[in-house]
């Protein structure tokens, strides 16, 4: 287990280089939402990003994303700088974002309805999300489970380099929370996708992560990165384990407690 203020120099895949956002308010105050971050992830490497609300982990990801820009500072992925949205980023968020005018079906196959074999790629990513008895159907007849597997399928189905998930499971009970873990787990192991996690839980970020990074308060900056020990494949009875436990602690150790307002 490591403790650092970045990801290491070799883990080049995706690079954020002193990337700070700045936002002005409604009284056109500039706020710093993300100061001089940095951060790199391997290629098929799972990294978390914790800490207190509003401490820019969203902001982070908006910014691989390409949803956003950076004020200073420069994001690549393969030595290529975002400039903007592309297919290679797949973005996950918490609302579910389902188009509810179009059938499971033609949900998942919205990204790819003119490419060859579709078909058969729909019926794999319906059949491994276990929607297939659904795929007629309309998103409002599903559960908040079944509609984050179906925005999984959406966003993998198109092959993503880097998988970037805003807080996807904060809304599910503690059950389909567990299933969808589970799945996430075998989905980006056999897709072999690098993968941005933005999670408040600190046992989720240990139990998927390969690193779990530690943002202070805002405005956000890397305080600490918990490399993790435990031994793969991960699955939920690493719960109650030694090694577990001293993770879930080391990362806990690092998290900055939310500060008040100022008045």
């Amino acid at each position: 287990m490591a403790v650092g203020a970045s990801l290491g120099a070799a883990a080049d895949f995706l690079s954020l280089q002193n990337v700070t956002k700045v936002f002005m308010d409604g009284q056109n105050r500039a706020v710093v939402a993300v100061d001089e971050i940095n951060l790199s992830a391997k290629a098929g490497e799972f990294v978390s990003i914790v800490g207190p609300s509003g401490c820019g982990k969203s902001t982070v990801l908006r910014l691989v994303a390409g949803l956003e820009r950076p004020t200073s500072g420069t994001i690549t992925v393969q030595g290529n700088a975002v400039v903007g949205p592309g297919r290679e980023r797949g973005l996950v968020f918490q609302s579910y974002g389902a188009f509810p005018w179009l059938t499971i079906r033609e949900n998942v196959a919205f990204a790819i309805k003119n490419a060859v074999s579709s078909t058969d790629i729909v019926d794999r990513w319906l059949k491994d999300m276990g929607l297939t008895e659904f795929a007629g159907s309309y998103p409002k007849i599903l559960s908040g489970g079944m509609l984050q597997r179906l925005a999984l399928a959406r966003t993998m189905i198109v092959e993503p380099k880097i998988l970037l998930l805003d807080e996807p499971f904060g809304a599910l009970d503690e059950r389909t929370r567990e299933s969808m873990q589970e799945l996430l787990l075998q989905i980006t192991s056999r897709n072999r996708c690098t993968v941005l996690f933005v999670t408040h839980d600190i046992r989720e970020s240990v139990l998927l992560s390969d690193r779990v990074v530690v943002l202070s308060s805002r405005p956000g900056r890397v305080r600490a990165i918990i490399n993790s020990t435990v031994t793969k494949p991960r699955s939920r009875k690493l719960y109650g384990t030694s090694a577990f436990e001293l993770l879930v602690a080391s990362v806990a150790d690092q998290w900055e407690p939310e500060q008040p307002a100022n008045r």
